[in-house]
């Protein structure tokens, strides 16, 4: 019997071995994962301006940049407020000519026209680039989509103006609400209207270095405000239409009693006038509010003619529907139990007439044929004609005895 403990103990440790091996074998777990994040990265915006175009070639790549203050140092403040998202400079060469750009991409179109408006001075010629452009001797100005270029030629020629809307064609247009100028705009008037005037504002640094023609406190930009001006040439002379757009008509309503007490001042006014409204016909100052519009005329024009102007500026509310399903679950419900209804009254109809020409045909038939119109009122019933002849020529066996 001793060959039994052996055995076991054998058994044992050939198990404990395996078992070892089996777990040095294993490979090591690794936990699961648990719920994965996905990054999402921001697309990497298109580059503004390329290496080569219409001839002229840079040297070296384009600058990128998105600090304002190293983009435009004497303005940073204003493309801040503008919205101000990256730029790049560069140089080109062709043919001995020099030509140095420096594109500013902003976060929408609004901001892209307020930094040309800017820019942009007074009395400027207009050219046809992009969605807007105008020149001063050398150097000429364009914007287009949330992007604004400022060229400046060592030499202008004939065909710049044709090399920069080449150039145009391949600045990146962002797409949607991006794309859309500041709707303050469309209340401008048209009639007498210098286009190459116009100026947006919303910010402080913006609407004084424009030119504007109050104090910038006074407009409210710390509210939302924005501020567009423009020049009128009209007979008497030139007037300038001031429109702020508030958030609200209240407060459109608050503002106006502000400006108007400031105008009222005069002289006293705190602050001073700025030299805008110095230099205008103090009979001619006018302030009116339509709706959160709050339009100030200013100029040398006369009283009347400033105040017809004046007069042209209205606000007019854009009701939008929100667009509604074409039918709600109700409607499709009682369309629904309405569809059942007109089923079950079709399928009772055809039954009644269905049973109205089915047994009107057999009554016909059956009065045809001298019957009663129905079957109800025949008596049918099946006889035994028992007579007594067969009964008497039964056995005698079984005939019953008359007695019982």
């Amino acid at each position: 019997m001793r060959w039994i403990p052996i055995l076991v103990c054998s058994v044992a440790l050939f198990g404990a071995g395996a078992a070892s091996a089996e777990a040095q074998a294993a490979p090591a777990k690794v936990p699961a994962t648990q719920g994965a994040t996905h990054l999402v990265l921001p697309s990497v915006p298109k580059a503004l301006l390329p290496d080569s175009f219409a001839g002229w070639v840079s040297a070296e790549a384009p600058k990128k940049m998105t600090d304002p203050a190293q983009a435009d140092p004497a303005n940073a403040a204003a493309l801040k407020e503008y919205d101000f998202t990256d730029a790049e400079l560069a140089d080109y060469k062709r043919s001995g000519e020099t030509l140095s750009l420096r594109a500013l991409r902003f976060h929408d179109a609004s901001g892209a026209y307020g930094a040309y408006s800017f820019y942009r001075q007074s009395g400027w010629p207009k050219e046809e680039i992009g969605a807007g452009a105008t020149s001063n001797h050398n150097r000429v100005l364009f914007w287009l989509g949330n992007t604004v270029v400022d060229a400046n030629f060592s030499r202008i020629g004939p065909m710049s103006g044709a090399e920069l809307r080449e150039l145009a064609g391949q600045v990146p247009v962002p797409e949607g609400t991006k794309s859309l100028a500041p709707p303050v705009l469309a209340n401008l008037p048209k009639a007498s209207l210098d286009g190459q005037t116009t100026h947006y504002a919303v910010g402080p640094a913006g609407y004084a270095g424009s030119g504007g023609v109050l104090p910038p406190d006074l407009v409210g930009f710390d509210r939302g405000a924005e501020a567009v001006t423009a020049t009128y040439s009209l007979r008497s002379g030139p007037a300038t239409l001031t429109i702020i757009d508030y958030p609200t008509p209240q407060m459109a309503a608050a503002e106006e009693s502000k400006i108007r007490a400031y105008i009222k001042a005069g002289s006293q006014a705190q602050p001073a006038w700025p030299k805008p409204l110095q230099d205008s016909d103090q009979a001619s100052l006018e302030v009116r509010r339509s709706g959160p519009l709050v339009a100030i005329v200013s100029g040398d024009a006369i009283p009347e003619e400033s105040h017809r102007l004046l007069a042209t500026v209205h606000y007019e509310a854009d009701l939008t529907s929100i667009p509604q399903p074409t039918e709600s679950e109700i409607a499709r419900t009682g369309k629904l139990l309405m569809g059942i209804a007109f089923l079950v009254i079709i399928g009772a109809s055809a039954a009644i007439l269905l049973g109205f020409f089915l047994g009107g045909g057999r009554a016909l038939y059956r009065i045809a044929r001298g019957k009663p119109a129905s079957s109800v009122y025949e008596a049918e019933f099946i006889r035994l004609n028992l007579r007594e002849e067969w009964v008497e020529s039964l056995p005698t066996v079984d005939r019953p005895h008359p007695k019982g």
